[in-house]
């Protein structure tokens, strides 16, 4: 189970199969049509459907079940604990778009014997976006700012934290490190794979 926790919340929870657990770090796969679980507000709305100060006046956030709907995604948790995982974006055919650096606390993870197993984070919502050639972008970074005003209410603790390991990955992009080295650009998943679905103990209290 891929969680994300906002403030001891859970934000949203993927299931997903663990493709590899090896010296390079965590690596799962999100398929198409996976159940889902998102936060949303007391009437049912998206926290990115709204101004952030909107969604902390309505209050009383719920989790509501749906599905992936976007192509299958791969997420790589190094590692060493960084505040940061590494995700491949694909289109419709399969065919790689880029990658995806989402910046958050260092993942934590957990597993209930005989029942669910996962990892969790806290999505620090600032994100660096990267083209197959490398060129990138800043990501969600008005989004950013707009929560960072509202600290009562916000899960990052650190603004500078959070752009100091953007930039240090940042020079693992321009010099073409693993894993922006072209490995896994090429990832299929295996025909025989069903999609996982929410397994027993999902909703845990969450470590963060």
């Amino acid at each position: 189970m891929h969680r994300n926790v906002r403030r001891g919340r859970l934000g949203w929870v993927r299931p997903a199969r663990v493709v590899s657990d090896d010296e390079r770090g965590l690596l799962v796969w999100v398929a198409r049509g996976t159940p889902v679980v998102n936060e949303v507000s007391a009437d049912g709305r998206g926290m990115r459907s709204m101004p952030f100060a909107e969604y902390v006046k309505l209050g009383a956030p719920t989790l509501r079940h749906g599905t992936w709907n976007g192509p299958g995604v791969l997420k790589l948790h190094r590692p060493g604990d960084p505040a940061h995982s590494v995700w491949w974006f694909r289109d419709d055919d399969g065919r790689f778009t880029g990658w995806y650096v989402n910046l958050e606390r260092p993942a934590v993870r957990w597993s209930d014997e005989g029942g669910a197993a996962g990892v969790d984070v806290t999505d620090e919502d600032l994100d660096v976006q990267v083209a197959p050639d490398r060129t990138w972008n800043w990501k969600d970074e008005e989004e950013f700012l707009e929560r960072l005003a509202i600290p009562e209410h916000y899960w990052v603790r650190d603004e500078a934290a959070v752009r100091a390991e953007g930039e240090r990955v940042i020079k693992e992009i321009e010099a073409g490190m693993f894993p922006f080295d072209g490995t896994w650009t090429d990832f299929r998943p295996p025909a025989e794979w069903d999609i996982p679905g929410l397994t027993p103990g999902w909703d845990r209290r969450p470590l963060q």
